[in-house]
């Protein structure tokens, strides 16, 4: 996830290792953790591999120089290789994954973005089943609060999902009516 979500910032704009982490940190720190160890050998593989390119060295008083990068255009294939996978993985994690992906739905075209979205509808469709299922066997007040959260929480996210899904549709259909005339 870290991988999708700084090459995805990168997209935007070319940033250096710290306001990397920083932007990561604002705009993601609900989808992922965000620390020095892991961003400096991913900004390091990412290079190696070509996906990213050194823009700028800056020398600096206090310590080592400050690298800035920008994505290349094998760095642009792998982030959408990466946006467009649906890897087997926990539910917390294809939640987070998911929101990471919807931050950066601006850069994909409308049929990507009715995937991804009808595709986590699916996802939050089975899960709302087997959660409700799980309910019926709770005996414990406490168990069966957090288990109403849990369900209340995933309800409202399939309606957002419906909401989302909705919309890029009526831009599908207002695109089709343009060209039509």
């Amino acid at each position: 996830m870290l991988e999708l979500a700084t090459l995805g910032l990168l997209q935007c704009e070319p940033l250096h290792g710290y306001r990397l982490k920083q932007q990561l940190e604002l705009f993601m720190s609900s989808s992922i953790s965000v620390n020095y160890g892991a961003i400096y050998p991913l900004l390091k593989r990412l290079e190696e591999r070509g996906e990213i390119a050194t823009l700028s060295t800056d020398q600096t008083e206090a310590g080592p120089n400050r690298k800035t990068y920008c994505i290349t255009a094998k760095g642009r294939q792998r982030w959408h290789q990466k946006m467009m996978e649906h890897p087997q993985e926990s539910w917390v994690n294809s939640r987070s994954r998911f929101f990471i992906k919807y931050f950066f739905f601006g850069n994909l075209e409308e049929p990507e973005r009715i995937k991804l979205l009808e595709n986590r509808l699916s996802f939050c469709q089975l899960r709302l089943t087997s959660v409700e299922l799980e309910q019926l066997k709770l005996t414990d007040p406490y168990q069966i609060e957090v288990w109403q959260h849990c369900l209340g929480v995933l309800t409202k996210e399939i309606q957002w999902l419906e909401e989302q899904l909705a919309k890029e549709q009526e831009q599908r259909r207002s695109s089709e009516q343009r060209m039509k005339i």
